[in-house]
C-alpha cells in the first residue's frame, strides 16, 4: 500500500478557495486596524480638564500601539496565507517541513497556512 505523498490537484483548488476567502477577510480586517490607528481620536476633550485630557491622550496611545501590532501581525498573516498559495502553485502544499509527511486536512482547514503537522509541532515543545 503506498502512502499518499501530497494532495490532489482538486484538494488544492479546495484548500485555494479557502486561502483566497480569507486573505480577502484578513485584508478588510487589516484595513479597520490600519483605519483605527490612524485616525486622530479626536473625542472631543478639548473644553475638559487638564487631567482628564491627559488620561485621554495616554489612554489613545496605548490604543494605537495596540492596534499597530495588532495591524503587524495580520500583516504577517496575510504573508503567510500567500506563501501557501505559493506551496499550492508549486504542489507543496500541506507537506510538513519537517517530516515530509501530509499535514492532516482537518488541520489545514483551521490553520491553512500551516507547514507542520501536529506531530512535527509536538517535536519542538
Amino acid at each position: 500500500m503506498s502512502s499518499k505523498t501530497r494532495y490532489t490537484d482538486k484538494e488544492l483548488k479546495e484548500f485555494r478557495a479557502l486561502i483566497e476567502e480569507k486573505i480577502k477577510k484578513a485584508k478588510a480586517d487589516l484595513d479597520l486596524l490600519r483605519s483605527a490607528y490612524m485616525n486622530n481620536g479626536n473625542n472631543g476633550t478639548e473644553d475638559t480638564a487638564p487631567t482628564f485630557k491627559a488620561f485621554e491622550e495616554g489612554s489613545e496611545t496605548m490604543s494605537k500601539e495596540a492596534n499597530t501590532q495588532l495591524a503587524i501581525r495580520q500583516e504577517k498573516f496575510i504573508r503567510d496565507l500567500k506563501n501557501a498559495l505559493i506551496r499550492i502553485e508549486n504542489k507543496t502544499y500541506g507537506v510538513c517541513r519537517v517530516t515530509g509527511k501530509l499535514i492532516n486536512k482537518k488541520r489545514l482547514y483551521l490553520v491553512p497556512h500551516a507547514t507542520l503537522s501536529i506531530e512535527a509541532k509536538n517535536m519542538q515543545k
